[in-house]
């Protein structure tokens, strides 16, 4: 059996989008979210999506209302192909210069309260042509319908902003991360964090700015992790050694939690040659890793799906108040045939970690338990994987105070 290493960003496989017919050029809608496209940065693509009619957006826009009614890979594409993206040229840094006699700057002002709405905003919509599908695709975002520049919006009705949220988007002098941790401690998800991150919302004022919704994605599960990483440093270290198994649109996560001091380490492995067509014999995997010091840089091989995984894992550390290393496998089967965005990373680590653990006593029992799972389930040794993983070998290197 062969396994081949590879980047992330050469696994990606665009499918053939089959989308309605019968767009309009002129529409009303509502509109669940803004998209801030990163092609040409600092000047970008800066749009709203929202499908051609008026109604309840909540499953159409949010990982966590998918996650919990199980919705299906093909009901979340479904929906999420019906978004127009009715956009225009922007600058990222636009949000310092808005003038309010300019037809652009009252676009810019209507995507930022799109995105910083309670529920989907009703707008109103004239496109200059009728909208076409983009050949471009945007990594790790959640994918959506045909676009068309903007010719005139308007939105319809007040739109409804959260207290909490307003009062986070109203101090100028409260930095973005902060801002970020604030309102995930009142339990927003993710999606709306980022939402506000991208649109401009957060931040001191000097500082504020459009950002790109693809980073915006990722600086939100980051930023998160971070501070969590920090609190379950200053937990004990587990005492026994735990497997978590579980996932959902074709993503599994065997996440196995080892008695030592915070590290993490992350490989996705693909075991369908639909999904990996690069590879003709045997598997692909990508991987990243970080000690207890942290990463300097980017996750580059696996991405944003680092980040998006990290953030679970680390939640069930500090529920249950204990530090522990965690490595985390995923595996990605053939019944993800359309790509939904990183928010499948997140929300199926999520599923993961909220099935109940297996125990064990030692590190060998662990991974008899995780070989003999994983060989049942999907036909594929992970002494394959193991064998590459940096934070085995360091551990093997590395002496601790209790071997003296």
């Amino acid at each position: 059996m062969k396994i081949q290493r590879v980047k992330y960003k050469d696994i990606e496989q665009i499918p053939q989008l089959k989308v309605r017919d019968g767009f309009k050029q002129d529409f009303q809608g509502s509109a669940p979210a803004p998209f801030i496209g990163r092609f040409g940065y600092p000047n970008v693509n800066v749009g709203i999506l929202s499908p051609q009619y008026i109604g309840e957006m909540s499953s159409y826009d949010s990982p966590r209302v998918w996650s919990q009614r199980n919705d299906s890979i093909g009901n979340i594409a479904s929906k999420r192909y019906s978004l127009v993206n009715s956009r225009a040229k922007c600058s990222v840094n636009k949000l310092h210069s808005l003038n309010k006699l300019q037809e652009s700057s009252r676009f810019l002002e209507l995507v930022q309260e799109v995105g910083m709405a309670k529920r989907a905003a009703e707008v109103e919509v004239s496109l200059k042509k009728i909208p076409t599908m983009s050949i471009k695709a945007e990594k790790e975002v959640i994918p959506f319908g045909p676009g068309s520049e903007i010719l005139r919006a308007k939105i319809t009705e007040n739109v409804k902003v959260d207290s909490r949220v307003e009062r986070v988007v109203d101090d100028i002098d409260l930095k973005s991360n902060l801002g970020i941790l604030n309102l995930y401690k009142k339990g927003f998800e993710e999606n709306t964090l980022m939402k506000l991150l991208s649109v401009g919302s957060l931040g001191l004022k000097k500082n504020r700015k459009l950002v790109p919704t693809r980073w915006s994605i990722t600086a939100t599960d980051d930023t998160i992790g971070k501070q969590l990483i920090s609190e379950i440093k200053d937990y004990p270290v587990g005492s026994n050694y735990q497997a978590y198994f579980g996932g959902s649109w074709g993503n599994y996560y065997l996440l196995l939690y080892f008695p030592e001091v915070w590290s993490y380490e992350l490989f996705e492995t693909y075991l369908d040659q639909k999904i990996n067509p690069w590879s003709k014999s045997g598997y692909a995997y990508s991987t990243d890793y970080e000690n207890y010091g942290g990463r300097k840089n980017y996750a580059e091989e696996t991405a944003g799906g680092y980040y998006a995984a990290r953030l679970p894992i680390l939640e069930m550390m500090k529920g249950s108040k204990r530090q522990y290393s965690c490595l985390a496998l995923r595996f990605i089967s053939s019944e993800y045939n359309v790509p939904l965005g990183v928010w499948v990373c997140r929300e199926a680590t999520r599923k993961s970690v909220s099935s109940a653990p297996i125990s064990f006593n030692s590190e060998k029992l662990m991974f008899d338990y995780a070989t003999g799972l994983i060989q049942r389930k999907f036909s594929f040794d992970i002494s394959l994987l193991l064998r590459e993983s940096k934070f085995l070998l360091q551990k093997k290197q590395q002496k601790r105070l209790t071997d003296f």
